[in-house]
């Protein structure tokens, strides 16, 4: 037997028209959207999605395209978007890019065809940069990239002054030669590429860095030549968890030890990040909170459209651990030129 919208307006005591309201997220009280809610349980009803679309034009669908699936920041902030939608009544429709301007392409014509009702999107720089000429007929919230003169919501975390942390932190600690490895595909590694210009130059410092693909494998390729070279740096920030994991990797297998022979830093707390020994200094972006924020701006435009643009700009949270120890150095009772085997480290203080 067929379970239709009028059996649950029986069983929940309204009208056709508050559940349909209901379904589409419209404006009822929450305790008859509870009611409704239970109803639709009791009798198993099944709402036709495809009509609801024609008939609506709000969908109930959130779009969101990311950057790189395989990042842990953006599967973080998956989740924290789809719990809020979840609550909401909403669906998402997820896509990745790869950080490729192609793919990325083909997926905002996906959504503009799936007629979703907002979108979350984190756009590649090649994007971002034409993104005035582009034709959006959803609203729309960046989240990690904000658009050139603020003209669409974004939620960002302030990467200048992150990555500025992070070289002060080192500097502090007595580095000097502070290499630097950042995605090329992205604002986010170029604005965090901007802060340690800023800072590096900022205290005097030469700035030695390369862009590379926003992968573990690209890090491990250019960061082990890097490191085996004669100039090679006494530490090393990057961009990104997945490059700061390939810097790890590059270190060992170039048998480096850290901090000893090398000090390094990056972006995200990850689980494994504390795990190694000695545990990794890194900036804690507060991802979850940004994907809650990213779904707040949206929930208000799509309720209120002439809004101002909003952009809401976070910060990180330092983590210092092992990693980037104070540096040190060797002093011998040893005479100029002879063998010794009790040298001893101690710590310098510039």
């Amino acid at each position: 037997m067929s379970i239709s919208i009028n059996d649950v307006a029986r069983v929940a005591g309204v009208s056709k028209s508050t559940v349909s309201r209901a379904l589409s997220g419209g404006p009822v009280s929450e305790e008859v959207r509870g009611r409704v809610e239970a109803a639709i349980r009791q009798t198993g009803y099944r709402p036709n999605l495809q009509a609801r679309r024609l008939r609506s034009r709000h969908t109930g669908i959130i779009g969101l395209i990311v950057a790189d699936i395989r990042n842990p920041f953006f599967t973080a902030l998956i989740r924290a978007v789809e719990e809020v939608a979840y609550r909401e009544g909403l669906r998402v429709t997820l896509c990745n890019t790869d950080e490729d301007p192609e793919r990325e392409a083909l997926y905002l014509e996906l959504m503009q065809e799936e007629r979703i009702s907002g979108l979350i999107f984190a756009p590649t720089r090649t994007t971002l940069g034409r993104l005035e000429r582009l034709t959006l007929d959803h609203p729309t919230v960046l989240v990690d990239r904000a658009a050139p003169g603020g003209a669409i919501d974004s939620v960002v975390l302030d990467n200048p002054a992150a990555m500025a942390g992070l070289i002060e932190h080192l500097v502090e600690r007595g580095y000097r030669r502070i290499g630097g490895l950042f995605g090329r595909t992205s604002t986010t590694a170029a604005e965090r590429r901007d802060g340690y210009l800023s800072a590096m130059r900022a205290h005097g410092l030469e700035p030695d860095y390369r862009e590379v693909e926003p992968t573990a494998e690209a890090a491990i390729a250019t960061a082990g030549q890097w490191l085996a070279s004669p100039s090679r740096p006494e530490a090393l920030v990057t961009s990104n968890s997945l490059l700061l994991m390939g810097a790890l990797k590059a270190a060992r297998s170039a048998g480096l030890t850290l901090p000893d022979d090398l000090a390094l830093a990056g972006f995200d707390n990850e689980r494994w990040t504390e795990l190694v020994e000695p545990g990794i200094t890194v900036v804690e972006q507060p991802v979850e909170e940004m994907g809650r924020a990213a779904m707040s701006l949206l929930l208000e435009r799509l309720r209120t459209p002439e809004l101002p643009v909003r952009r809401m700009v976070m910060t990180g949270r330092y983590v210092m651990r092992g990693s980037t120890a104070e540096k040190r150095a060797t002093i011998s009772s040893c005479t100029p030129g002879s063998i010794c085997a009790n040298e001893r480290p101690v710590a310098i203080r510039w």
